[in-house]
Parts: structure tokens; sequence; C-alpha cells
């Protein structure tokens, strides 16, 4: 059964999407599509802007889920997926992809999250890390320690995980997740807590426009972050997506679910090749490809 993956915030590059834009005629009618919908030429950041520009939320948010979107709809007849997901941002271009919104409402949905998450970020000074080398459930018992607000915010595959929090938690975390064994707990140059309770404000934004927004039965299954199961009904896609903001993204979960219901080859749509990556080490069985 074919599976396929979309990435989220970090796959970025500078040049990505110029040469489907250059190629492909449908693909260059949905970035002028996008560019107008946005509001700003987001087209001209994606192939000749600087990693800086790249790396602001309200561009990389769009870009990427652009970049998957449209690469997926140039598939044609060849995209035929049995199951879908995407990692946090990933998952609006997969329920795009699977038919349960449209690339319109997909974009301005995923424009008003990075906007969201943005303005939450400026709220208090927070923060996310990586944590390699330890178990799960040593790494929420750390988090648990910990005075102020840090959780666990990515379960990326086992042994990478990422917290998340208020910044001085999460610097406590860190030196704390080393004495508790850790191969390396390190902050990410990231603007501010996702998947956490800090971007609870962000939740409440995104929510009205996620409960105003039309979503329909997706073609396929679509593992959600928030559950990591298998997701076929518009009305439960909607809600799992609201929590999205502030709870994990069950990656390793989500993906152990996959092949569990029959998943034998994952194809990663979008820039960048992590999450072929982080399928390999959740299970070295599986065949991984590029779109």
């Amino acid at each position: 059964m074919k599976a396929y993956v979309f990435p989220g915030q970090g796959a970025q590059f500078t040049g990505m999407g110029k040469e489907l834009y250059d190629s492909n005629p449908l693909a260059k009618e949905l970035f002028e599509k996008a560019n107008d919908i946005l509001g700003f030429r987001i087209t001209d950041i994606m192939f000749e802007g600087t990693a800086e520009q790249l790396k602001q939320t309200n561009v990389t948010q769009p870009a990427v889920f652009l970049h998957s979107v449209i690469l997926a709809k140039t598939l044609g007849d060849s995209f035929t997926p049995d199951m879908v997901a995407g990692h946090s941002l990933g998952e609006f271009s997969a329920l795009v992809a699977a038919g349960a919104l449209t690339f319109e409402d997909g974009l301005k949905l995923v424009a008003q999250r990075a906007a969201a998450m943005q303005k939450a970020c400026e709220i208090t000074p927070s923060t996310m890390a990586a944590v390699l080398g330890l178990e799960d459930k040593i790494v929420e018992d750390v988090c648990a320690t910990i005075d102020g607000v840090v959780v666990a915010a990515n379960y990326n595959c086992p042994g990478q995980l990422v917290i998340s929090g208020e910044t001085k938690a999460v610097e406590a975390a860190c030196e704390a997740m080393k004495a508790a064994g850790a191969k390396r707990a390190l902050i990410l140059p990231v603007g501010g807590a996702f998947h956490s309770p800090m971007m609870e404000p962000a939740r409440e934004e995104l929510a009205a426009a996620i409960e105003q927004t039309s979503f329909t039965n997706p073609v396929c299954p679509v593992y959600q972050n928030v559950p990591a199961t298998a997701v076929t009904d518009a009305e439960e896609i909607k809600r799992n997506l609201i929590i999205q903001l502030t709870a994990p993204v069950k990656w390793t979960q989500s993906v152990q679910n996959m092949i569990a219901d029959g998943a034998t080859l994952f194809t990663e749509v979008g820039p960048g090749n992590v999450l072929q990556g982080l399928v390999k080490k959740i299970n070295k069985e599986a065949e991984t490809a590029a779109a």
C-alpha cells in the first residue's frame, strides 16, 4: 500500500519549486494563484530569497505547503494514495492532496496559522529543543519535574524528541535531559514554542478560521498528528486540526500505525528528505522515495 507523507516547517530551501514553476503549466498557474491569494509574490522569495527571508514563519509555512501540494497535483493520475500523513504544517498539505480541503482554503488556513503562531510567539519568550538518545517516557518524566511550561512536542522517531515551552523551562529541561543520559539536548533556531500550551492564543484564532472553512471526507485515510490513527470523517479531521497547535506531533506513532495498517512504500511529497529519514529510523524495513 502506498503512503504519501508531507513535510513541515524546516524543509524549505532557496530555489524550492522553481523547476516545477518553469516546467509545468499547471504548477505555474497554481503558484500565480497563490501569489494573488497571499497578496505578495511568495514565488520570488521561494525561488531567489535568502535563507533568512525564507525562515520567516509567514513565508516558510505557505512556501512548504505550496511546494508539497503543487508537486502532488502535478503527479496527476500517478498520485493514488492509500493513506496520507503530514508532519505538523504538512498535515494541511496532506489534507489538500487527499481532497479534504481545496487548494485555496488550505492556503488561506496555512497563512492564517502562520500569522497566528507568529503573534503567539511574541507574547512570551519561548523556544524548542531537540533531545537525542532518550526514551520517550524519560523525556516526558523530566519535563514534568521542571518549573514552568515545557512539554514533549514532536515524537519524530525513537530516540529523537523535540521539547517545547517557555525559554527558561526549556533551557532547564535541556540540562536535566543531559543529566538523565541524553546524547544531546540542543535549543533549535525556531520562533517559539510550537505544539505546546504556549500556542493557545494561536489555537483560538485558528479554530475560528477552521470552523468557517468547508471540509469534505478525504479520498483515503489521513493519519493525523493528534490521534496518530486513520481518520476519514471531515468533522473529526477539523476537531483534530484545531487541537494540533497545542498538542504533540505523534509522528513515530503515526508511521508505526500506517505500517501496521499495510503501508509498504512511503513517498515524501515536498522539499527535502527529512521524513524519509525519520521513516527509516522508525522502521528500517520500510521503503521510501521522493516524489
